[in-house]
């Protein structure tokens, strides 16, 4: 029988008291408003499951590889769901006060699932790799988030992208870099997402550790 963990317990339910809200929304106004965040969630699921699978492996071969690319392939997608709060704006006949907590509820999921994944494929990065490479690799990947992020969220680039047009993806990334001054804001906006989620991931594991190690003081 499958074990479910605490840390997926609590994930579930978050995402669950989400949907949950957005399904009596659908009734209650006879609109379909925010269904998106059905979709988006679903995808920002996808990097937690991988990295589930990820932190089970020892041995860093093909099979942990092959994980760790669908996983950063998809880490976007998670705190991308932040970006939704652009869409809110007052809909009636629900209160603006219902759709708040609803697209702040899809925004932690979001941001939650995606730093709970760094979490698992930094615990599995420990096993094989010093820990400078350990941090250079998380906050590499932080920045990698931002910047796919820019992707999804104004260029309307989608994590498959990569297999159904990899020459379009590979051209625009090169423009990016080789002319990095057309596209300040690109870079701007990256620095500071990357700077942003960092800050939230190095608090939670700090206040983590902290927590630990007053527990077993006591």
């Amino acid at each position: 029988m499958m074990r479910i963990s605490n840390v997926s317990k609590l994930l579930l339910l978050s995402v669950c008291f989400t949907m949950s809200l957005l399904i009596v929304r659908f009734v209650y106004s006879h609109t379909w408003d925010y269904r998106f965040y059905g979709w988006n969630t679903f995808l920002a699921a996808i990097p937690y499951l991988v990295s589930t699978q990820l932190v089970k492996l020892y041995r860093f071969r093909m099979p942990a590889i092959l994980l760790l690319a669908v996983w950063l392939l998809f880490f976007p997608n998670a705190p991308y769901i932040i970006t939704d709060l652009l869409h809110y704006e007052e809909r009636p006949p629900v209160p603006f006060w219902y759709d708040i907590i609803l697209v702040v509820s899809a925004a932690w999921n979001g941001l939650i699932l995606g730093l709970v994944s760094l979490m698992n494929v930094e615990t599995f990065l420990a096993r094989h790799l010093r820990p400078f490479w350990v941090h250079f690799c998380v906050i590499a990947s932080l920045f990698l988030c931002g910047y796919g992020i820019y992707f999804g969220r104004f260029l309307r680039f989608n994590s498959w992208t990569v297999f159904t047009d990899p020459a379009m993806v590979v051209y625009t990334s090169a423009h990016h870099v080789l002319l990095p001054k057309q596209y300040s804001k690109l870079w701007v906006f990256t620095l500071l997402f990357g700077v942003l989620l960092g800050i939230i991931y190095y608090t939670l594991k700090i206040l983590a550790l902290d927590h630990v190690r007053r527990g077993a003081r006591k």
